[in-house]
């Protein structure tokens, strides 16, 4: 039986469950309003879709709400998505790398330096 995503962020304890929940919500709104071809998002792709909807649910308090789940790179980003890859809430293909998140924007540059009212 596939853990669930409490007992996964338990068994890491990097991130918490609401982090964990918010990178998997972020995949299905990335698929949905960024994405040409639903079939695969790069870690890239995903890395906007997650500020974008960091933005959108918390605006200029997004940095804030991510920094205290421990997300203070788009790397962290990309280690909640293997880890979810590990335990089979998500899939990656050959192509993909966890190296693919690795500094696709600044944190402070997108959620305070450049935010927009």
């Amino acid at each position: 039986m596939k853990k669930n995503l409490e007992q996964i962020a338990g068994e890491d304890s990097r991130f918490s469950p609401p982090a964990i929940r918010f990178v998997y919500e972020a995949l299905g709104f990335t698929v949905k309003k960024i994405t040409v071809e639903p079939r695969h998002v790069s870690g890239q792709t995903l890395c906007e879709g997650l500020k974008k909807l960091a933005i959108e649910k918390w605006g200029r308090m997004a940095m804030v709400v991510l920094n205290a789940w421990g997300i203070k790179t788009t790397r962290d980003f990309g280690e909640i998505v293997y880890l979810m890859i590990k335990y089979e809430w998500m899939s990656a293909q050959p192509v993909d790398s966890i190296d693919d998140f690795n500094d696709v924007y600044d944190f402070k540059a997108v959620f305070k330096d450049q935010f927009e009212f």
